[in-house]
């Protein structure tokens, strides 16, 4: 079964740092580029950062120079630290390829950042 899992979300304060964790289904992580995506109440769900197979990244001009994505690729894992934490940061965050071919949606991890 493909099937994402997004761990590492919780309530921080502003400044504070968080660093979510996803695991994915081999048969995606191999081939495809992994990105984080956030998902505002009302708003389309945006990509927040990308990594493809051979270590290129980018990231939102929202997120640049506070947020790395990475990966271990032994594990299928994607992270992404996030510090230097902002309010409008709080989102549900997910993972998923950075392609046109996708997994499922997992149930995503929510981060507040709130003092």
């Amino acid at each position: 079964q493909v099937q994402l899992v997004e761990s590492g979300g919780g309530l921080v304060q502003p400044g504070g740092s968080l660093r979510l964790s996803c695991v994915a289904p081999g048969s995606i992580f191999r081939i495809y580029a992994m990105g984080w995506y956030r998902q505002a109440p009302g708003k389309q769900r945006e990509l927040v950062a990308a990594h493809t197979t051979v270590g290129i990244t980018n990231y939102a001009d929202t997120v640049k120079g506070r947020f790395t994505i990475s990966r271990d690729n032994a594990k299928n894992t994607v992270f992404l630290q996030m510090n230097s934490l902002k309010s409008e940061d709080t989102v549900v965050y997910y993972c998923n390829s950075y392609a046109s071919i996708r997994a499922p949606w997992g149930q995503g991890t929510q981060v507040t950042v709130s003092s």
